[in-house]
């Protein structure tokens, strides 16, 4: 209701029914005369003497102080101060219930302006204050301790709003009321779930799942929880999204519908406290890396840490502690997803884990999933084995260790830093050594990347080793070509196996970055096929070997590199726009060494033909001064270090 005018309690009356001490003024003749009005008595307002007045002054009889007016003085400015902060609490839910934001917020890196996107209409500025001294003590405590204060009982600014406020890019359709699709067309969805996300992330047990389904799905049957609608729901969106190639086809457009629908269950599933919420902010992790226009999965992730963190499962409990043996599987199983999605995102955006090695001590989980789904009369592949998570869990830790150590510690320069590289790149090589018979070709695809991505990000210019060797140049010019000649191929496949997000884009503008940046630096002898001799030194690890075709057609291997470059982030684009401000970033860079390449290319061809020489002599007889003062003055090579 708008106020008109000012209330009462906006202009409280400061006078007394009776003076409690009469002007000094009077105080001898007759205390009557003084009616103990403030700021001054009514007969020293008449007088002209309101200056004098006792009761302006404080100049109070002896023995009278006037302590009942102090009171009413400090109880009135508590009362205003009470009745503020109620009108401002009740114009911040009154607006939040009302309207929906105008104006997409600007809340990439921190939670304080969460308030943004809340209210983006300028009007509603003068609630900053409140909204942002909450969102700043927000980050200080624990989960459990601001649950009471986030009841939708107790107020309309429920916990889960103020995790999709800081979330949220674009604002998700609200969800329009739709007929479920026919089971067997939510079954294959589900089916792709669970054979392409499920068996790297297997944060919920395959029963909880079809029980789920079964419960949806069943007519007159038991009630349906606000848990198994969101899992459900969740899996529907992220099966449908994953498999979508374009922004604008069905699957995608069926994707965004099931996440609103999903929504609908946010409030009392993202409830704080609970193992289910953990669980569903996995799902929602997982959604947003498949859909970044809407959700900002670094933001997420962060929310889902602290929730294992608040619970403790970043720990395994006590022996003495008795936990049941499917329990404690589960409570590492969730805990590892969480680890290794944070591990995995904060790479990507070059940002700071959520928690350190040092702070976790978990072991690895070892039972199979589940009991067969098979056994409960559904059609599926069979049951999943954690096989292909483990592996995932085991690469995550190892990144995890190289990462902290290399780029966000703050100490000087690592001592032998070659030794240590060499290290981590061996234990990775062992690492992709153990992958068993039964490993799908699709995930040994997946890892066979993670490995090349995490060879090159290893050894690229970190906090600790900002100087690479010549040796470390040329493997990340070779590991680069090897990156992109098996994303290429994948990112074109009319079917998306395994799990490739917009990450993946990430990673090809990374890996992409990283190249043109050694090429720039080391074209002659990169594009020479001169490798550097680099002794393994006694007790030290070896360097990590070159791939079996390094040093041939160096010039050709190059161009097609940053061609499949730009194609797989030009194809990265129509199912996410950001890959497009991707692409966008890398094409001037590329376009001036694609430029030095094909000018080195054609001055080769030239010099083969006039001087009728071997091919395999070619690249040598470029090395001639003539040759490069010539290119040089032709303006085609081209210098200098990329942005990236």
């Amino acid at each position: 209701m708008t106020r008109t005018g000012p209330s009462a309690a906006d202009t409280p009356l400061l006078r007394v029914s009776r003076p409690v001490s009469a002007c000094s003024r009077y105080a001898r003749s007759n205390s009557k005369k003084c009616d103990g009005k403030l700021p001054a008595c009514t007969a020293c307002e008449k007088s002209g003497r309101a200056g004098e007045c006792s009761s302006a002054n404080d100049q109070f009889a002896k023995g009278k102080e006037r302590s009942y007016v102090a009171s009413l003085e400090s109880r009135v400015e508590k009362l205003e101060k009470r009745i503020a902060y109620a009108r401002s609490r009740k114009a911040s839910v009154a607006m939040h219930d009302g309207e929906e934001p105008v104006e997409a917020p600007d809340r990439k890196d921190s939670l304080a302006t969460i308030r943004a996107a809340i209210h983006g209409k300028a009007a509603r500025r003068r609630e900053a204050a409140d909204v942002n001294e909450l969102v700043s003590d927000f980050g200080f405590l624990s989960v459990n301790a601001t649950t009471r204060d986030f009841e939708s009982s107790t107020t309309n600014m429920t916990f889960a709003r103020l995790i999709l406020a800081a979330a949220n890019n674009e604002p998700v359709p609200k969800s329009k009321p739709f007929q479920l699709p026919s089971r067997p067309a939510a079954m294959a969805l589900v089916q792709y779930y669970l054979d392409n996300v499920f068996a790297l992330f297997p944060v919920f047990s395959e029963t909880a799942l079809f029980n789920a389904l079964d419960a949806v799905y069943q007519e007159n049957g038991r009630p349906v929880t606000d848990f198994e609608h969101w899992l459900l729901y969740m899996v529907l969106a992220i099966g449908a999204t994953g498999q979508s190639r374009s922004n604008h086809d069905a699957f995608y457009a069926d994707g965004v519908l099931w996440v609103g629908r999903a929504l609908r269950y946010a409030d009392r599933v993202l409830m704080p406290g609970y193992v289910s919420q953990i669980q569903a902010l996995v799902l929602l992790v997982q959604y947003s890396m498949l859909d970044p226009a809407h959700f900002d999965s670094w933001q997420l992730i962060g929310f889902a840490c602290r929730a294992v963190v608040d619970l403790g499962f970043h720990q395994d409990p006590p022996k003495e502690q008795q936990t049941d043996k499917k329990t404690l599987e589960l409570r590492r199983r969730i805990f590892y997803c969480v680890y290794s999605l944070d591990r995995s995102i904060s790479m990507v955006h070059a940002r700071s884990f959520s928690f350190t090695d040092d702070s976790t001590s978990v072991a690895f989980p070892s039972a199979p999933t589940l009991t067969s789904s098979a056994a409960s009369g559904h059609a599926i592949n069979g049951p999943q084995s954690i096989d292909t998570a483990l592996l995932l869990f085991q690469l995550r830790q190892s990144q995890s260790s190289w990462y902290q150590e290399l780029f966000q510690s703050s100490r000087d320069p690592l001592q032998n830093s070659s030794t240590y590289i060499w290290q981590m790149c061996q234990e990775m090589r062992e690492w992709s050594e153990s992958f068993p018979d039964s490993l799908p070709l699709a995930f040994k695809e997946f890892f066979d990347l993670e490995l090349l991505y995490s060879y090159v990000y290893c050894l690229a210019p970190s906090c600790r080793v900002q100087a690479v060797t010549t040796y470390g140049k040329t493997l990340i010019f070779e590991y680069s070509i090897a990156y992109m000649q098996k994303i290429f191929p994948i990112s074109r496949d009319p079917i998306n196996t395994a799990f490739y997000t917009y990450h993946d884009a990430l990673r090809v503008f990374f890996v992409g970055s990283q190249f043109l940046a050694v090429l720039s630096e080391n074209q002659d002898d990169l594009l020479n096929g001169v490798v550097p001799y680099t002794p393994a030194l006694a007790g030290a690890p070896p360097p990590p070997p070159l791939p079996s075709n390094a040093g041939v057609d160096n010039i050709d291997r190059s161009i097609n590199c940053v061609t499949h470059i730009r194609e797989t982030l030009k194809t990265f684009g129509h199912r996410w726009d950001d890959s497009k401000a991707l692409l966008s970033s890398f094409e001037t860079p590329a376009e001036n060494l694609l430029t030095s390449l094909r000018h080195r290319k054609r001055g080769i061809e030239e010099l083969s033909r006039s001087s009728h020489s071997p091919p395999s002599h070619i690249s040598q007889l470029y090395d001639s001064s003539n040759m490069r003062a010539a290119f040089a003055n032709s303006g085609a090579l081209q210098g200098g270090r990329p942005g990236y």
